[in-house]
């Protein structure tokens, strides 16, 4: 998730109207220059993907949560080295940079391992050994940029270092004893030492100094394929410096076994947290899904991260709302419900209006912004405000929302009630469908004088449409009201083709009281009504007036 972006969505298991507001609420946004994103917090139900495809609208992201994240981190971006640089390199520029430990890339930028000014100054305090430069297949352009030397004789690419390091400091008749085929031999402006160095067969001779080897010495080293390098650092300057054009690779820490502690960008900052506590290392790389290195990060970034930034729509209560919610930065609510128990740390535009959808008000904020929506967006917003209305037979429609839904179907190109019966004959089809889905996809938990209930809504053009799947139904919410969940569980069946209203509570909790209040007894299952209940507008406060009554 882009820690920049503005994430909208609307309540766990999504109507026609969280997914539609949502969408087009992002697109207002976008508008009026606001990095924004519709997402949702679960799967569509089948009326959700009619309108959606009707339109032409893709999908929104599901997401799953709003916990924080490494990349809600400023990392500290740093340079990333290839294994043959050279450890003077590699010093020089922890020095300019300031940082004490480098990542070591691929080609890709995948992470190899981690070189640190403690990797370089222990292999300093150990005995020198003249032989590494060698063994470590130190590159001939690292030597040269580390003594800042020339080439005087000889191909450059012809060469191999394959022996050791030897400082010529004696006699050249005793050079025998210490010089072998393919050493690279230091030495400073004596000719017999250079060619007696030459013909024992040195890979290569340095030259000190600043001195100009004679033409009798690059003849030999053309006709024994060595190189002549000069340089213009002293003897014991150009010994010291020399072993520093060994590849980082040979003393970097390598992560061939895994064994460098490193985050994912899309980690959790409380999962990091432990392990961080724990190592107590410095800082850690940070890597995105497919291994490329971005960063790092310390234990002090982890007090200047920033919250994800979301808008709240179509619910203001957090048990309908993501996961990780607490660790957001709500910045506005904009919902048709009663006002619930989230809480923000400053003051946000709230936004609850007394209509029959959501998508109402979103529609009229594009009036308000002086924003126009395209046909596509219009037309998924009419639907969302028919669907949430029931066509305007739900008693929580409104004026507001017939007027706003006319307004935007002249938008889209559609007639309202054509596209009704279609949106519903979809959005009622079971087609495929399990009781399990069937209940849940329209299911919301809310919260009521301390108990938690349970209320699945299924809407039917006549109860006939869903035959046996009524009795599985049934059976799905009695399993789960054996759990300790809910106190109440209930499913509505509204029948929009006879106008109809069914309630269904589950055994258990305190389903026996309300029943009994309602003018039931043990016998009675099915409460009908003949009308067309709103969940939000009639059953919800009918449940909260019983509740009130037992307990005063």
């Amino acid at each position: 998730m882009d820690r920049d972006t503005i994430y909208i969505f609307g309540h766990k298991n999504p109507d026609t109207d969280s997914i539609c507001s949502a969408i087009g609420y992002a697109e207002l946004k976008k508008k009026l220059g606001v990095k924004a994103q519709a997402c949702r917090l679960g799967e569509l139900n089948e009326e959700t993907k009619f309108v959606l495809d009707y339109f032409k609208i893709p999908v929104p992201q599901k997401i799953s949560n709003v916990r924080r994240q490494v990349s809600d981190l400023d990392l500290d971006i740093v340079d990333k080295l290839s294994p043959d640089v050279s450890i003077k390199i590699a010093w020089q520029i922890m020095e300019q940079s300031n940082n004490r430990t480098l990542p070591i890339v691929d080609d890709a930028q995948k992470l190899l391992g981690l070189v640190s000014i403690t990797n370089i100054t222990d292999k300093y305090m150990d005995v020198f050994d003249y032989t590494c430069i060698s063994s470590c297949g130190t590159r001939i352009d690292n030597i040269l940029e580390t003594i800042n030397g020339e080439i005087e004789a000889g191909n450059r690419h012809n060469f191999k270092t394959s022996g050791k390091i030897v400082v010529a400091a004696c006699m050249p008749e005793s050079y025998g004893d210490y010089i072998e085929k393919g050493d690279i031999v230091v030495v400073g402006n004596r000719g017999d030492s250079q060619l007696k160095a030459l013909e024992l067969g040195a890979n290569a001779i340095v030259v000190t100094c600043g001195f100009k080897p004679e033409e009798e010495v690059i003849k030999k080293a053309d006709s024994y394929g060595a190189v002549v390098i000069t340089t213009p650092y002293d003897t014991y300057t150009t010994a010291r410096l020399i072993n520093q054009s060994i590849p980082v690779s040979t003393i970097m820490t390598a992560d061939e076994n895994n064994n460098i502690v490193k985050f994912c960008i899309n980690d959790y900052i409380e999962d990091i947290r432990d392990s961080m506590t724990k190592n107590r290392y410095r800082s850690y790389p940070v890597l995105d899904e497919n291994g490329v290195v971005l960063g790092f990060i310390s234990r002090y970034h982890l007090i200047s991260h920033r919250k994800k930034k979301v808008i709240l729509l179509d619910h203001n209560e957090k048990v309908q709302t993501v996961k990780g919610i607490d660790e957001a930065e709500i910045i506005e609510i904009i919902d048709h419900h009663k006002v619930g128990d989230l809480t923000t740390a400053s003051p946000i535009l709230f936004k609850n209006e007394p209509v029959g959808s959501t998508s109402t008000i979103i529609a009229n904020l594009y009036t308000e912004k002086g924003r126009r929506p395209t046909p596509s967006i219009a037309g998924i917003l009419c639907a969302a405000i028919i669907s949430d209305t029931l066509n305007f037979k739900s008693p929580t429609a409104t004026d507001y929302d017939k007027n706003t839904a006319q307004r935007l179907a002249d938008i889209a190109g559609i007639d309202i009630d054509e596209f009704a019966e279609m949106m519903f004959k979809a959005g009622t089809s079971f087609n495929g469908k399990s009781a399990a889905e069937a209940f849940s996809q329209d299911f919301k938990t809310v919260e009521i004088q301390g108990y938690t209930v349970g209320i699945s809504q299924i809407t039917v053009m006549g109860m006939s449409a869903i035959g046996d799947m009524r009795d599985g139904i049934i059976s799905h919410m009695e399993n789960i009201a054996a759990g300790d969940t809910y106190d109440l569980l209930m499913v509505i069946f509204v029948d929009l083709k006879e106008g109809l209203t069914t309630l269904r509570f589950a055994s258990g909790g305190i389903s026996e009281e309300i029943k009994s209040d309602l003018g039931g007894n043990n016998h009675e299952e099915d409460f009908c009504y003949n009308t067309i209940m709103s969940r939000k507008k009639d059953v919800i406060p009918l449940i909260t007036n019983i509740i009130e009554k037992l307990q005063s």
